[in-house]
């Protein structure tokens, strides 16, 4: 079990949703949840349902105390290969929470007495790996199921990306990416298969045996 800091350091939530698909971007999440965060909507964005998953990204972008998100793209993919953009899309996420953090108004500035810097957070990343952060990281695996702030970035980096890929369902409709995601369903293969890749189909992996 992951031992979180105490005292005046804040714990930072990162995961990422979309290494199994083929098309698509990448989508991660940083997080720091306040102490009165109603923690009982929380869970792997996995284990909940659409409406739950609805409910607790609402409940985290309107009382996280800093979040953000981090995008890397097919083409980018591509190029560098998942694992290595899953931990970029978790660098960049860090980045612009950390954007919100130096632009603190007046009503987040004070967290429990403390400002939020970056010298009293410890990042958690969840999986095997870490990016590479300004602050201290630990991997943990499942750590979207034991952490909190984890399982509140989990839920805004699934949300964030099923948004983006709906909304690429519009401009190729013929691949149903509003149902699928972009994961490797039978459907999905089978419009590779008659039409082609999309200009968002990750062409370094060979969709027809996934």
């Amino acid at each position: 079990m992951f031992d979180e800091p105490g005292g005046d350091t804040f714990v930072c939530g990162l995961d990422e949703a979309g290494r199994g698909p083929l098309a698509g971007p990448v989508c991660a999440a940083a997080v720091i949840l306040p102490d009165d965060f109603p923690f009982q909507f929380l869970n792997d964005s996995k284990k909940l349902s659409p409406v739950k998953r609805e409910l607790a990204r609402s409940l985290i972008y309107s009382k996280a105390l800093f979040w953000g998100l981090g995008w890397v793209s097919a083409a980018e993919i591509d190029r560098i290969n998942i694992h290595n953009a899953s931990l970029l899309a978790m660098k960049r996420a860090f980045e612009e929470m950390t954007d919100q953090i130096n632009n603190q108004n007046g009503n987040r500035e004070e967290c429990g007495g403390a400002s939020i810097t970056l010298d009293i957070i410890h990042a958690v990343a969840d999986g095997l790996f870490i990016p590479n952060l300004p602050v201290p990281c630990k991997p943990l695996v499942k750590a979207d199921s034991l952490i909190p702030a984890v399982m509140a970035a989990s839920i805004l980096a699934k949300t964030a990306r099923d948004r983006l890929m709906e909304y690429y369902s519009l401009f190729y409709p013929e691949y149903g990416y509003e149902k699928h995601k972009g994961y490797p369903t039978k459907a999905h293969r089978e419009a590779i298969s008659v039409y082609g890749p999309s200009p968002i189909q990750w062409v370094s992996f060979n969709w027809t045996q996934r």
